[in-house]
């Protein structure tokens, strides 16, 4: 059995996505790895990430736009507003939605479905830098 653990920064240009599917795969394909799995873990409670349709980005354009009726900026019944009228609103996006993903690995390759991508979702309007952990185990 082997483990490989490395730690990213990503910057974000605000509230949307970025696709990490690449770093992850490249931290899969140095560890060595066959057959095992790739965790990938977020350290921040205002952004998220998720496994989502790669191909065409109105996938995600319209999932920001459903979250954004869901969980409304400024929402009166937020009592934290610290850092502004996006600031409840983004942790409320992170609760329901993913801060780690398991994703298995198959003959040296993150084993993701014909239109899969691994995604950063930053929930503020700033952009901000997020870390992640990639952590990879499983068989040589």
């Amino acid at each position: 059995m082997h483990f490989q653990q490395t730690r990213h920064s990503f910057f974000t240009c605000g509230r949307g996505t970025l696709e990490v599917t690449e770093t992850v795969a490249e931290d899969v394909q140095r560890a060595g790895v066959l057959s095992g799995l790739a965790h990938v873990f977020l350290h921040h409670t205002s952004a998220s990430l998720m496994l989502c349709e790669n191909a065409d980005p109105s996938v995600r354009r319209d999932l920001e736009r459903y979250f954004g009726r869901l969980v409304q900026d400024g929402d009166p019944m937020f009592e934290h507003r610290v850092e502004g009228a996006d600031d409840m609103a983004a942790h409320v996006r992170s609760v329901l939605t993913h801060n780690d993903l398991t994703i298995p690995i198959a003959n040296g390759r993150l084993a993701l479905g014909t239109w899969q991508g691994i995604y950063l979702w930053e929930h503020r309007y700033q952009g901000h830098e997020r870390k992640v952990t990639v952590s990879v185990q499983g068989m040589r």
